[in-house]
């Protein structure tokens, strides 16, 4: 039997993994990944990093990040600690959906995760104050293909639960998307 399920997003590619505990006396086990259940959800490739974050104050926002071919990069992101609102942003060129954005509620009491495909822009909202999250990622960060969106951008209008209390300088410093950005090619 399997441990997760994959659930559709209203963005193609995007997927909400819903992780099965095994409770007992002792606590739980929760798998975090697994290859062979996550290749239906399209993840196909090594993790070649993984990052865990500490965001310490409530409101605070961090992201909207993303790499640029070759070095666009899957994401599976789990919150082990808090609650977060996790988004996702559409920049494939040529997608249907480019530009929409989607976001779940992941939280340590939820056991859910975001898969994010490439070619997404990725960020969160903390809804509680110290948020622990753990990210897999399927290309290994290249600062010269690191790119980011104002996570306060108009076009992207995105609807932060919580008044954004914090921002890193550079996330400050992300643009507004201009009319000449297409999207990234995959």
């Amino acid at each position: 039997m399997g441990r997760f399920t994959i659930k559709d997003m209203p963005i193609e590619g995007l997927k909400l993994i819903e992780r099965q505990q095994l409770v007992d006396s002792r606590g739980f086990l929760s798998r975090l990944f697994c290859s062979d259940e996550l290749a239906a959800a399209g993840w196909f490739k090594p993790i070649v990093q993984i990052n865990h974050t500490l965001t310490q104050l409530q409101g605070t926002v961090r992201g909207m990040h993303y790499q640029t071919q070759p070095y666009a990069e899957m994401k599976l992101v789990t919150c082990l600690r808090g609650a977060v609102w996790d988004v996702a942003v559409d920049l494939r060129d040529g997608s249907p959906t480019f530009l929409q954005w989607h976001a779940e509620e992941l939280s340590a009491a939820n056991h859910r995760a975001l898969l994010i495909p490439e070619g997404f822009a990725h960020g969160f909202q903390t809804l509680s104050n110290d948020c622990e999250l753990l990210y897999l990622h399927s290309a290994a960060y290249v600062t010269g293909a690191e790119g980011g969106l104002s996570p306060r951008d108009p076009a992207l209008s995105i609807n932060w639960p919580l008044a954004i209390v914090e921002l890193s300088p550079r996330d400050v410093r992300h643009p507004m998307l201009r009319k000449e950005f297409t999207g990234i090619k995959l």
